[in-house]
C-alpha cells in the first residue's frame, strides 16, 4: 500500500462538536467508496468542553489501524490547532476555525466557523458540519454533492445543517477543492465498532439475555442491544449494579437463558464473586471485560491491556476458566459466538477480553453470510432421578431445566452429584477432580479450533494479542519488516501445542501493559524466550509509524 493510497482525516474540537459524528461521516463516505476504513475516538470523560478528536484512515487495500500522521487536520477550537499541527503529514493541510485562532499565528487555512453558524441554533453543533464540507471539497465535491451528502447524513433540521455547510463550502472551496481524490476500491462497506462486533456475535451464538450496568469503554455494547433488543427478539437489562447483574445473568442462565454480562476491569471486579460462583455451580456465563487504563477507576474513555492477568484468574478457587481475545471487530464477532458456546458446552464462564482500542474504534467488516455453527449443550433427555453433577467421565454433566418433574439443584457449596452440600473429604476430592476433567476435555476441544492466528512469514517473530495486533500488523507492513506475527486468541486454556515450534526461539512481545503480562504468560506456559517487550502504557494505541521505528532498532539489534 503506497502513502499516497492511503489518507487520513483528523478532526479535533470540544465535547459538544460533533467530532465524533463527523468521524463516521467521513468513514461512511470512504466506505461507500469501497475503501478499508478505520477510525479512532479520542475522547475525555467530559459531556461539555475538553478536548475530543476523531482519526480516520482509510485506504483502498486492507487497513488495519489509524495513522496519527493525518493529510487533512480540521481544528475546530484553538486546542486542536496547537495539538494537531505536529500530526500533519508531508502533504498534509490544516483547515481551522478562524474565530478561535489568532490569524496573527495561525498556519494554514483559516474559516471563520462560529461566524457562519450564528444564525442558527446550537450553533457549536453545526462545526462538525464544517469539518466534512471542508473534507468533501478536498475530495473534490461540488456544491450540488456536498448539499446532497450533508442532507443524508444529517437529516436533523437538515435545511439549516445544508444551508450552514454551503456557507463553509462558499468560502473554502477555491482553496481546498480537489486537494485529495480518493482512489476507489472494492471493499465490503460494512462498518461495525468492535463492541457492536461483539454484540452481533453474542447474537448469533443465540443471546437470550444480556445483563449489564454502564462502565466504559463496555458500555456501547448495552447500548446497541438495547437499541436492538426488539428485532433480535432478547431481553437486556440494567440492574442497580454489577453485582445485581451477575446474579441475575446466574439466575436466569439456571433455567436456560443464553446470557450475557459486559463491564471493565471495575465493574469485573464487583462480579468477581458471582463468577467463581458460576464456576462451582457450573453454570455458563459470557463476561465481557473491555479494558481501559487502571487499576481503580484509572482513565475511563482510553485503552490498555493490564487486565490478562486479571481475566486469567477471574475467580477464585480451581474451576475451568475460558479467556478468549479478538484482534479486530471481524474476528471480535466470530469469537463472542464461539464463546456462547463454549460456556454452554461446558457449563463454566467464558470471559471475551479486549480493550477500548478494539471496542470503541470503527472499521470495515467482513461478517459470514450465515450465522456461525454454535456448539451445544449436553441435556438430559431420560425419566427419573436427575442428578445435576453427575460425574461423567468427561466432566460435563447434562443439564436440565425447569418446569421438570426431577429435582434440579444448582448450589455454591460443594456437593455431590444431586447437589446436596458435602463436607465428605471423599466427595470433595471427586468434584474437584470432576471439574479438572472437564478443564482437560476444554482443552481438548481447542485443538480443533483456530486459537492463534499467524501473519506474514519473515525472519523475526513478533508476539501480540488483542486490539494491539491490528497495531503490529500495520507497522510490520508499515515499516517493511522481515518479521512474522503470532496472536494467541485463546489464552486460557493457553494453546501450548501452538507454540512447540518456536521452543528456545527468541521472539519479541507487544503489548500494552507496564509489567509485561502476555511476556510473562508466554515465559510461563511456553519454551519461548522473550528477547524484548515493547510496551505503551499511556492509555493510547500504538501508532504503526512509530511502533514501526521501535520495532527495526530491536529487530536490528538482533
Amino acid at each position: 500500500m503506497s502513502t499516497s493510497d492511503r489518507f487520513t482525516f483528523l478532526v479535533g474540537g470540544e465535547a459538544g462538536h460533533g467530532v465524533r459524528r463527523a468521524g463516521i461521516v467521513v468513514g461512511d463516505f470512504a466506505g461507500e467508496l469501497g475503501r478499508y476504513t478505520f477510525q479512532l475516538d479520542d475522547y475525555q470523560s467530559l459531556i461539555r468542553g475538553g478536548h475530543n478528536f476523531s482519526v480516520v484512515t482509510s485506504s483502498p487495500e486492507p487497513v488495519f489501524s489509524q495513522y496519527m500522521r493525518a493529510d487533512l487536520v480540521v481544528a475546530l477550537d484553538r486546542r486542536s490547532y496547537e495539538l494537531h499541527q505536529e500530526h500533519l503529514s508531508s502533504r498534509g493541510v490544516l483547515v481551522y476555525n478562524a474565530d478561535a485562532v489568532d490569524s496573527g499565528v495561525a498556519n494554514g487555512i483559516g474559516l471563520p466557523l462560529f461566524s457562519l453558524a450564528k444564525g442558527y441554533t446550537e450553533p457549536a453543533l453545526r462545526l462538525g458540519v464544517a469539518s466534512v464540507v471542508a473534507f468533501l471539497s478536498t475530495a473534490g465535491f461540488s456544491r450540488e454533492k456536498v448539499a446532497e451528502f450533508v442532507r443524508r447524513k444529517y437529516p436533523r433540521d437538515a435545511d439549516s445543517n445544508v444551508a450552514y455547510g454551503l456557507s463553509v463550502y462558499d468560502v473554502a472551496d477555491d482553496r481546498l477543492h480537489g486537494r485529495f481524490p480518493l482512489a476507489e476500491g472494492s471493499a465490503p462497506s460494512a462498518m461495525l465498532t468492535g463492541n457492536e462486533a461483539i454484540g452481533l456475535g453474542m447474537y448469533a451464538g443465540g443471546l437470550d439475555m444480556y445483563f449489564a450496568y454502564p462502565m466504559t469503554p463496555s458500555s456501547s455494547i448495552l447500548h446497541f442491544l438495547a437499541a436492538n433488543a426488539e428485532e433480535f427478539g432478547i431481553a437486556v437489562v440494567h440492574p442497580e449494579n454489577e453485582i445485581a447483574v451477575v446474579n441475575m445473568a446466574i439466575g436466569a442462565a439456571s433455567v436456560g437463558a443464553r446470557v450475557a454480562v459486559g463491564s471493565s476491569g471495575g465493574g469485573l471486579a464487583l462480579m468477581e464473586e458471582g463468577i467463581s460462583l458460576a464456576g462451582m455451580s457450573e453454570t455458563p456465563l459470557l463476561c465481557v471485560l473491555s479494558s481501559r487504563p487502571g487499576p481503580s477507576t484509572g482513565v475511563p474513555t482510553y485503552t490498555a491491556q493490564g487486565d490478562l492477568a486479571f481475566a486469567l484468574g477471574q475467580g477464585h478457587g480451581e474451576y475451568p476458566r475460558i479467556v478468549a481475545s479478538p484482534g479486530t471487530a471481524s474476528e471480535a464477532y466470530e469469537v463472542a459466538a464461539h464463546l456462547m458456546g463454549l460456556a454452554w458446552a461446558f457449563q463454566t464462564p467464558a470471559i471475551l477480553l479486549t480493550e477500548k482500542h478494539l471496542s470503541e474504534s470503527r472499521m470495515t467488516v467482513t461478517l459470514p453470510d450465515s450465522l456461525p455453527e454454535v456448539l451445544q449443550p449436553l441435556m438430559h433427555r431420560g425419566r427419573g432421578v436427575y442428578k445435576r453433577y453427575a460425574d461423567e467421565e468427561s466432566g460435563v454433566s447434562p443439564l436440565k431445566f425447569a418446569p421438570s418433574d426431577a429435582l434440579i439443584k444448582w448450589t455454591s457449596y460443594e456437593h455431590d452429584e444431586s447437589g446436596i452440600t458435602t463436607e465428605d473429604a471423599a466427595a470433595i476430592s471427586r468434584m474437584q477432580q470432576k471439574r479438572h476433567r472437564k478443564q482437560r476435555s476444554l482443552e481438548a476441544a481447542l485443538h480443533g479450533v483456530q486459537t492463534v492466528n499467524r501473519f506474514g512469514s519473515g525472519k523475526a517473530v513478533i508476539v501480540t494479542y488483542g486490539s494491539t495486533t491490528m497495531s503490529v500488523r500495520e507497522a510490520v507492513r508499515h515499516g517493511s519488516l522481515d518479521a512474522r506475527i503470532v496472536q494467541p486468541v485463546y489464552l486460557e486454556p493457553f494453546p501450548v501445542w501452538e507454540f512447540s515450534e518456536l521452543e528456545g526461539r527468541e521472539v519479541v512481545v507487544v503489548e500494552q501493559s507496564c509489567a509485561g503480562q502476555l511476556s510473562a504468560l508466554l515465559q510461563r506456559r511456553t519454551g519461548v524466550r522473550v528477547k524484548e517487550t515493547v510496551t505503551q502504557y499511556d492509555g493510547r494505541p500504538f501508532d504503526p509509524e512509530e511502533l514501526a521505528s521501535r520495532l527495526k532498532e530491536v529487530l536490528r539489534d538482533g
